[in-house]
């Protein structure tokens, strides 16, 4: 089995754990999904996904301009170097199929979710919760390259519905 690919520091004194110069933490994924799973039944399955969607927009926006910021990376690049990130730290494989920034829109396919993985088969679309990640990140990358964008996302398809994979399509709101 091969280790993380990605750099992971942790401060001394503190303890803070940073990948990308970004605090991170790493909890098992029974927690995680357990929680995310309480928290849909709290408030409700619309509540929760549109909670969701706007803190994953809000997250994604912000971790691609930390990230462009410490690395100087500019655009695209940083959308794709986001995508791989949410890869290589173990939220599933996120494979951008189409991304087109004039048109404000992406098709990303998302394989091993998380969320499916770990809820199995419930004929329900489970991982909403990425629905804002894309929209954020390429609202971005638009803004970095001087144009706004504003833009919405969703999940199309969810391997716990029985699909072989998750699908989120991103495109102008």
């Amino acid at each position: 089995m091969a280790g993380p690919q990605i750099q992971i520091d942790v401060d001394p004194v503190t303890g803070v754990w940073t990948t990308d110069a970004l605090p991170m933490i790493y909890v098992p994924r029974h927690y995680f999904v357990n929680l995310q799973t309480a928290m849909a039944e709290a408030l409700g399955e619309v509540a929760y996904r549109n909670r969701m969607y706007e803190e994953g927009r809000k997250a994604a926006f912000e971790w691609c301009a930390a990230v462009s910021k410490a690395s100087g990376m500019r655009g695209l690049d940083v959308f794709h170097h986001y995508m791989r990130r949410l890869s290589q730290r173990g939220w599933g494989l996120f494979h951008p199929e189409h991304v087109d920034l004039a048109e404000g829109c992406a098709r990303i396919r998302l394989e091993n979710s998380i969320m499916a993985l770990h809820l199995g088969q419930t004929g329900k679309r489970q991982c909403v919760m990425y629905a804002g990640w894309g929209p954020g990140a390429l609202a971005w990358a638009a803004q970095d390259m001087g144009t706004s964008l504003t833009l919405t996302g969703e999940e199309t398809q969810c391997a716990s519905q029985g699909h072989a994979h998750c699908v989120f399509e991103v495109r102008k709101a």
